[in-house]
């Protein structure tokens, strides 16, 4: 029997190279790695379910599942986690010393329902005691005009929300002073071009270490998706590609301690390996549900608080039933 054809699109990382140069390759499957931007398959696959399988913004995926509109089971292959102090900036001028201070200020998202907002979002409330409604949001284009959310929100009445001018964008109004903070996912052009725009934790490493020690978390951003229609014929391949995506991030976590040459170009690589594997373990990058239960627990709530989701959903409810456990000889 031939393989089952598949076309995967997925950012090229080194946790996901081995899929796609062929060192992994999942069983009964012939996959097609389509190398692309996240932004570009997210907004690809959650408008025209253009592929088979997808990574996927985990704070979309739940949005989309929240419409009654099943259209994707997950598989718990975490390809994108990132500690998120660090993506608060602020404009100098706007007197934020601290969160606290965030409260009746103007704050620019991308898209408000973005995973790395959502994360920001419930890390100042239960932090730092700062709500989603103590903050005036505008959302639209980072670095390009006329960005627009993915998907339709429906918000709680005590959230402002604003699109911001068709011709300006995040970046530009942070500098100039029309948006007093910013949350995003990447650092904005102004960081690297004006003194007017710096980060609200500048010793983000430090604070984000504590909150790893004080909370477990190591923030999950994209997971993958099988669109629904492929899982319902085909159910056997979400264990097959959740081992192959598990293989391929191990291959990475084994490769990055090669001390015989540098993985990547990073001077102090191994250094900072093993400050990471005496903080959070050898297999800081989990992969599956009880290793990461806690965290997407965690993003469940936050996505119900913050009005996203109309209800709080079970974990059961957006993974393949077959991810939960696997054969052990």
């Amino acid at each position: 029997m031939s393989a089952l054809s598949l076309t995967l699109a997925c950012d090229l990382t080194d946790r996901t190279r081995a899929l796609h140069d062929g060192t992994v390759t999942p069983k009964g499957i012939d996959l097609n790695f389509v190398p692309l931007s996240v932004e570009e398959v997210f907004w690809r696959m959650l408008r025209n379910q253009e592929f088979h399988v997808s990574e996927m913004s985990m704070s979309s995926f739940m949005l989309a599942a929240d419409r009654g509109e099943p259209d994707f089971v997950a598989i718990p292959a975490f390809t994108s986690r990132y500690f998120r102090h660090s993506c608060i900036f602020v404009n100098t001028d706007a007197g934020i010393e601290e969160p606290a201070d965030l409260v009746g200020k103007r704050v620019g998202v991308p898209e408000y329902q973005m995973t790395s907002p959502l994360w920001i979002r419930g890390i100042l409330q239960h932090e730092y005691g700062v709500k989603p409604s103590d903050v005036q949001w505008f959302h639209g284009g980072e670095e390009e005009e006329g960005r627009e959310e993915k998907l339709p929100l429906d918000l709680p009445d005590d959230v402002d929300l604003q699109y911001i001018p068709a011709d300006d964008t995040l970046s530009d109004m942070l500098e100039r002073g029309d948006l007093d903070a910013f949350a995003t996912a990447r650092a904005p052009s102004s960081f690297f071009t004006s003194p007017k725009v710096e980060r609200l934790f500048p010793n983000f490493r430090e604070v984000e270490a504590e909150y790893y020690r004080k909370t477990g978390h190591f923030p999950i951003m994209h997971t993958v998706v099988i669109r629904r229609d492929v899982y319902e014929e085909n159910p056997w391949v979400a264990q097959e590609l959740l081992k192959a995506f598990t293989e391929a991030k191990d291959v990475c976590l084994r490769e990055i301690g090669d001390s015989s040459a540098l993985r990547a170009a990073l001077p102090w690589l191994h250094d900072e390996l093993e400050q990471t594997r005496e903080l959070m373990g050898e297999d800081y990058w989990p992969y599956g549900i009880e290793a990461n239960r806690e965290t997407l627990e965690l993003m469940t709530q936050f996505s119900y608080e913050q009005g996203l989701s109309k209800e709080r959903h079970d974990l059961e409810d957006l993974f393949a039933p077959e991810t939960f456990e696997s054969f052990k000889v």
